[in-house]
């Protein structure tokens, strides 16, 4: 996690109302960028105040949200809303109701909309630096991680206003708010009780960039992230969306978690499925009436909105003469670009001293920090016991050695075309031969052995070598399917957030070999080594990295190959994330202590250096 810098609040322009005040505030979540919104407060608070953190979603305008009048009779008719005010703006109407029950509530702005100026716009399409660019997806900074963390510190603020009980601390939004609110509890242990509406589904999981990003949704979805809660309370709503299902697809399976963590009763559901996507008054008091019972505030139930004093835009911006609005180079891109640079800096001081570890007390420490990183991106480990297993395809005699075709499974997901030679002179020694020209490195096309294969089958070595995954691969970086990626739908998180990169699926293919070769029923190596040349060298890094409990030497060619030279996120290469956390080099620095060789030129020769040092 960055650091918190002061938040530096400004609180101003009070409105006071009959029973309950709104203060204006903007505080700064990281240097140079404001998070902006309001304070509601009960105008007789308790001793000890729960405290409701309300991120809003993407409803028009945001916290200056006014519905028209033609929507207003229809949410009064269809029985949506009780009264005029709450149908014109729902968002104040929740607001002001949860101060009415004594809670101090902070209603923030997401990035561009109302009073966040500093992002004109909430999506756009990839650009060279900023928010969408390959500088950011190698960086794991963004749209979704920004929101994130001004929640995160809209959250610090909260809980300083005087009288805020850290006991009581909720959290509730709608639709993107719904998100915010599931992601803010899962990683935020200080939220008690969290209401996320219209959003936790096993169906669309969020369509906007500040609700997805890289590596996270790969094998999981937005019932996992709920589930993060538990066993604090957690309260959903469900309505005529993409959350209509819910009460038979991910409920059940919400209930189950709860009932085996011994807490059944702090999981509810309301499924208004006859109302379209909404926060309406009948959600808002399923809502009251869940923080009421988990808040232990003593209401009468069912716990009912009364009318308010709608409040107009001019009372609530936080902007004005005396409080001017960002403007120059604290807008657009030159923001996006400062604050990303100040994620990065925050990376680099965590980082720096880990990669520099000498001790093995400190290399114990980088591995636990930026080895479990690089675990995260890759998604998989060296597989267990019997996780992996072989099939032979064709066999063949060829004088000296056996050529061998056949498939590495693992589990029932993955399938590795893998050609092995097996010298009739075996000197107990298995190789991971990972190229990235595949089985052609070591035998042609008509089958004869090459140079190398050749050369290792002569000292003995039994080679195994995978084809890689999606060989010859390759994507026009503009178009996907039918559709130009040249709007906000050219995020990489689109893709990244949901699906494992290239890069990792070939990984994961080497971790799966390896765990063939040391499990294997018949052949009992004494050693495993890897090799990793002709594009296959940072494969090979990162597969050593996660297999050296098994692996005795690994020689690897990197030909100067570094993550953060590529400009494009469809190259085959690409990894979210890599050089945030430390590139090759980190990699190589993970592999410790196997044996190690590296040739990291951008040289010829990297097969006789391979060979060469395999031979010492």
């Amino acid at each position: 996690m960055p650091e918190r810098p002061p938040l530096n609040a400004v609180i101003h322009g009070r409105i006071e109302r009959e029973d309950y005040t709104v203060d204006k505030v903007y505080f700064m979540s990281v240097p140079g960028h404001f998070v902006t919104g309001n304070l509601y407060l009960p105008k007789s608070p308790p001793a000890r105040m729960p405290v409701v953190l309300c991120p809003h979603g993407h409803w028009p305008d945001g916290r200056f949200m006014r519905a028209n009048d033609a929507t207003v009779a229809k949410e009064l008719a269809t029985g949506a809303e009780r009264w005029e005010n709450g149908a014109r703006s729902p968002l104040q109407a929740r607001c002001v109701q949860l101060a009415r029950m004594g809670c101090a509530v902070f209603f923030y702005d997401m990035l561009g909309y109302a009073d966040s100026v500093q992002f004109p716009e909430h999506r756009h399409g990839p650009q060279e630096e900023g928010f969408v660019s390959v500088d950011a997806e190698q960086n794991l900074y963004g749209y979704f991680p920004l929101q994130i963390w001004n929640g995160v510190r809209a959250l610090d603020f909260l809980l300083s206003v005087p009288g805020a009980d850290p006991t009581r601390v909720g959290c509730t939004g709608a639709s993107g708010g719904g998100t915010q609110t599931m992601v803010l509890a899962g990683i935020d242990p200080r939220i008690t009780a969290a209401f996320p509406c219209v959003m936790v589904s096993t169906a669309m999981q969020g369509g906007c960039t500040c609700e997805n990003s890289n590596h996270l949704r790969i094998n999981q979805g937005n019932i996992d992230i709920a589930a993060l809660t538990a066993p604090r309370p957690l309260g959903l709503t469900a309505a005529n969306d993409w959350t209509k299902e819910l009460e038979t697809k991910g409920f059940p399976d919400l209930k189950g978690l709860y009932q085996m963590t011994g807490s059944p009763g702090n999981v509810s559901a309301l499924f208004a499925t006859h109302f379209p996507h909404n926060y309406n008054h009948v959600a808002r008091t399923a809502m009251y009436n869940f923080f009421n019972k988990h808040f232990k505030l003593g209401l009468a139930e069912p716990v009912l909105e009364r009318d308010y004093v709608l409040s107009s835009k001019a009372e609530l911006s936080v902007w004005d003469a005396q409080h001017p609005a960002p403007t120059g180079d604290q807008v657009g891109q030159p923001h996006e670009v400062a604050v990303g640079n100040w994620f990065k800096e925050q990376t680099t001081k965590t980082l720096t001293p880990l990669l520099a570890a000498k001790t093995e007390e400190e290399r114990t420490k980088t591995d636990e920090v930026v080895g479990e990183a690089w675990r995260i991106l890759l998604g998989r480990t060296l597989p267990g016991k019997g996780e992996t297993s072989f099939d032979v395809g064709t066999k063949e005699e060829r004088g000296d050695h056996f050529l061998i075709r056949g498939q590495v499974h693992y589990k029932d997901t993955d399938h590795i075309d893998v050609t092995f030679l097996y010298p009739k002179t075996w000197n107990n020694k298995a190789l991971l031969w990972l190229s990235g020209k595949g089985p052609e490195s070591l035998v042609s096309a008509r089958g004869d052995l090459t140079e190398a294969g050749r050369k290792l089958v002569a000292e003995g070595y039994a080679v195994a070598c995978p084809v890689p995954y999606l060989a010859g691969a390759s994507r026009n970086p503009n178009v996907y399917g039918k559709r130009k990626l040249q709007t906000y739908e050219g995020y990489a998180g689109y893709h990244y957030g949901y699906n494992p990169s290239l890069f990792a699926e070939r990984v994961r293919d080497a971790l799966s070999v390896i765990a063939m070769i040391r499990d294997h029923d018949k052949y009992h190596p004494d050693q495993i080594l890897v090799a990793g040349l002709e594009g296959g060298g940072h494969v090979a890094a990162a597969a050593v990295a996660q297999a050296k409990p098994v692996v005795a030497q690994g020689v690897i060619a990197t030909g100067g190959f570094r993550f953060g030279q590529l400009k494009d996120v469809w190259d085959v290469n690409f990894i979210p994330g890599a050089v945030k956390y430390g590139d090759v080099p980190a990699l190589l620095t993970l592999c410790a202590p196997v044996s190690l060789k590296v040739l990291d030129e951008a040289k010829p020769g990297e097969v006789e250096f391979v060979l060469g040092a395999l031979g010492r």
